[in-house]
């Protein structure tokens, strides 16, 4: 499966930005897809997942009661909506894949995902 990552950009504190990830190439229903982000000089970290409609979706703590991820499987895509921006949040966002729906302490791991997107940049400043 192939992902593009897209609607990053320059945004101020406290404002909004919705991050799409378009997958093309596999069943997508059946694949779980994360979000992760690195910001320069950082490691890559977990942000949030989401497996089937009625599977918990887990958040990083950071990004917990900000941000909402969600799932259009007829149009093989899936939403980061991202509220309340911070500085801190400014990062290159990168969507990841995998077949099947792993247990939810995987999710957070990078090496559970198969497939990456290209990555998409956020930059918070006023």
């Amino acid at each position: 499966v192939q992902l593009q990552a897209s609607g990053g950009g320059l945004v101020q504190p406290g404002g909004s930005l919705r991050l799409s990830c378009a997958a093309s190439g596999g069943t997508f229903s059946g694949y779980t897809v994360g979000w992760f982000r690195q910001a320069p000089g950082k490691e890559r970290e977990f942000v949030a997942a989401i497996r089937r409609p009625g599977a918990s979706t887990p958040y990083a703590v950071s990004a917990k009661g900000r941000f909402s991820v969600s799932r259009d499987n007829s149009k093989n895509t899936v939403h980061l909506q991202m509220n309340s921006l911070k500085p801190e949040d400014a990062a290159v966002y990168y969507c990841a894949a995998v077949p099947g729906f792993p247990i939810t302490s995987m999710l957070s791991s990078s090496q559970t995902y198969n497939y990456w997107g290209q990555g998409t940049l956020v930059t918070v400043s006023s």
